[in-house]
């Protein structure tokens, strides 16, 4: 017989944010739990809003299944005495699994205990899951309330735990669970009884509570775009503001307002910023793709009194606005050129200087890539003037109050003052990308200053030994060092980031040899993880991201190459074969001292076979590895596969005659070297 469970744990008012992976843990722990309890489901699903956390499982068996083990105990010498009697080692092995020792059964030397389990009352197991379940559950902030020690993210009110019509007994943080649930807090009567956990949405939507967050999430996207079409326009909905709002509100109803048309002539994201970050409004856009002087917005209720609520929120909406056109106007007074004395005041990191110093070295740094990545001329003027004014609009009025701004007033701003539009955009990438998922600097003098900013707050962070460790990463390195990567690989730079980060410890006054080679393998390290992100995002092997990264992390792009490459090769029919060659080559190869051979020394025919094989190879391999053909490179090697089978199966590499043992080492860690140049085969599983 199966029953459905209801679990809903009621709280004051939860985060938004919060609640996507409050419900994924809630389902994910309860999944864990019944199946190690052996008790089995049909259907399980989480459904909340800011005010509850609900746990939703269907057709639950009403038992745990029962059942029988036989476990193995000691050997039958240990088991028993001279006499047959059992010893203290097998009545303590009886003991431990709850059977009677004379029913141990003997087994090819062995005792074995059949031990039989029957399944124990889902309802009985439920009194003490649920509480453990709730007490388990972890968020990114907690809080403590009245005088307990329970924690949890806001302070839980009511807990309704039903196995069909039957409460579940229990008591966390003085609230005894039941049948009493809260509706919506303005709308419905208040507290109401649930009979049977089957009826729990539909009693709910009865109090004005729409529990399931797919429903709502559908229901306000579709009042959303309806309102839209109906001023002639298209709502500007974003995932996160849509995600969001579905968890700020229990009933929602969408309503749109107006601004005046004055603000049209401000920059978009200048509107758009206080409407959607500040606010929660979705922008409405006309068929052009411009902004309209319009806003959508959801309310936590019925459709009473829209118009009141429309104008307290127009009111607002317009508050924000006349801040925003002050402050561009204001802005409007000063260059950005104008702005970088200002700078001097804004401290970069502790003991780094200022901002103004930071722009200093982006210039420096953006030539110096320039150069390396053979950008032209023009371009390279274009990322150093965009690095001058990048940090600029930081210390205007306009992103002092709205900080998500930052770039694109210092774009907007340098259009409005001459600079080219070349150099504006690269003001505005530099940033990029701002989140994962974000889109990467399309421009090179972009991509110039974008790397240039990462690097110098990487080293800059990593000289003060502020490198992150677990959840600590109060700089975004992990973002940046990401961001670093991908922009890399998009724009297909080969660059040695070596000389880069050396350089920008330069432009630091890092000169001790002991610090900088400690910040240059802790910075290889770091990108090290992210290029294995970013590698195992491209579903390529761990191993063979292993293999590519054993050669050096700071040609970002080759490594990438080499990953794509070998991921193609390795399942070909002759790959197994050459892997198993070139790992034999390794574990030689180790005990080599020296590359240097002497050709009059392979006298054996198949030493000398090898030694051919790798001079043919050699020029061609080396040739394909610098023309970043890394799927001709591996072909290439794999020539060398029976050369080396035929050298193992013929050669005594560890000769007792030491001139011929090295020689030998000496030919197997040329070939290893030459291997290497694609990836250290030895870490492919």
């Amino acid at each position: 017989m199966n029953k459905d469970l209801l679990l809903e744990i009621g709280t004051e008012e939860v985060p938004a944010h919060f609640m996507p992976g409050i419900l994924q843990q809630i389902a994910d722990t309860a999944k864990k739990v019944f199946t190690d309890l052996r008790i089995s489901y049909e259907d399980i699903r989480t459904v909340g809003t800011p005010r509850r956390m609900t746990l939703l499982m269907k057709g639950l068996n009403v038992k745990q299944a029962d059942i029988q083990s036989e476990n193995k105990g000691p050997s039958v010498k240990i088991a028993f005495d001279a006499q047959g009697n059992p010893t203290k080692a097998c009545e303590g092995f009886a003991r431990g699994q709850k059977v009677d020792v004379k029913t141990l059964e003997v087994r090819a030397g062995y005792v074995y205990a059949i031990v039989h389990e029957k399944g124990r009352n889902t309802e009985e197991l439920l009194q003490e899951v649920l509480p453990n379940l709730i007490n388990g559950l972890n968020f990114p902030k907690n809080m403590h309330w009245a005088d307990l020690d329970m924690k949890f993210v806001r302070p839980i009110r009511w807990i309704v735990a039903l196995f069909d019509d039957a409460v579940i007994d229990f008591t966390v943080a003085n609230v005894s669970s039941g049948r009493i649930s809260r509706g919506h807090r303005f709308l419905s009567q208040g507290d109401f009884s649930i009979t049977r956990a089957a009826d729990y949405e539909a009693l709910l939507k009865e109090q004005f509570v729409i529990v399931d967050q797919t429903i709502r999430r559908s229901m306000i996207r579709r009042q959303i775009e309806e309102l839209a079409a109906a001023k002639g326009g298209k709502a500007d909905i974003t995932e996160e503001l849509l995600e969001e709002v579905v968890f700020l509100v229990e009933y929602p109803t969408a309503l749109c307002g107006s601004f005046s048309e004055k603000y049209l002539l401000l920059p978009p994201e200048t509107v758009i910023t206080p409407m959607r970050e500040h606010q929660r409004y979705f922008p409405v856009l006309a068929a052009d793709g411009k902004l309209m002087p319009l806003f959508i917005t959801v309310r936590n209720g019925g459709s009473e009194h829209l118009e009141t609520v429309q104008h307290g929120n127009e009111r607002v909406l317009r508050a924000r606005l006349d801040d925003a056109q002050f402050f561009f106007d204001e802005d409007r007074k000063v260059k950005l050129v104008d702005r970088l004395e200002k700078l001097k005041t804004v401290v970069f990191q502790e003991g780094l200087g200022s901002v103004y110093d930071k722009t200093t070295r982006l210039e420096k740094l953006a030539a110096f890539l320039g150069k390396s990545i053979g950008a032209s001329s023009v371009e390279i003027e274009t990322s150093v003037r965009a690095a001058k004014l990048a940090k600029a609009d930081l210390v205007s009025g306009m992103v002092c109050e709205f900080t998500e701004l930052q770039g694109v007033m210092g774009r907007e701003y340098a259009l409005l003052e001459g600079e080219t539009k070349a150099t504006a955009a690269a003001i505005y990438e530099h940033y990029l990308p701002r989140f994962a998922g974000d889109v990467l600097p399309p421009s090179t003098a972009g991509r110039i200053v974008s790397i240039a900013d990462k690097i110098d707050n990487i080293v800059a962070t990593f000289s003060r030994g502020l490198i992150p460790t677990g959840s600590q990463d109060p700089f975004a390195l992990r973002r940046q060092a990401l961001g670093l990567v991908n922009i890399l690989i998009d724009a297909k730079y080969t660059i040695p980031l070596a000389d880069f980060v050396n350089y920008s410890m330069d432009l630091f006054g890092i000169t001790d040899a002991e610090a900088r080679s400690k910040i240059l393998l802790a910075v290889a390290d770091f990108l090290r993880l992210r290029i294995k992100n970013v590698l195992a995002d491209a579903k390529i092997r761990y191993d063979i991201a292993d293999a590519v990264i054993s050669g050096g992390v700071f040609d970002v792009y080759s490594v990438y190459l080499k990953a794509k490459a070998l991921s193609l090769e390795i399942d070909k029919e002759p790959m197994g074969r050459a892997i198993q060659a070139f790992v034999r080559v390794t574990n030689l190869a180790k005990k080599a001292s020296t590359i240097s051979m002497n050709v009059a020394l392979f006298t054996l025919m198949e030493e000398k076979a090898l030694y051919q094989a790798y001079a043919s190879t050699a020029s061609a391999v080396e040739s394909l590895v610098d023309g970043q053909d890394y799927s001709g490179a591996i072909d290439a090697l794999m020539d060398l596969t029976t050369p080396i089978d035929v050298f193992f199966a013929g050669v005594m590499v560890m000769d007792k005659d030491e001139t011929i043992k090295n020689n030998r080492l000496a030919l197997l860690k040329s070939i290893l070297e030459l291997i290497s140049q694609v990836a250290d085969f030895s870490k492919i599983v």
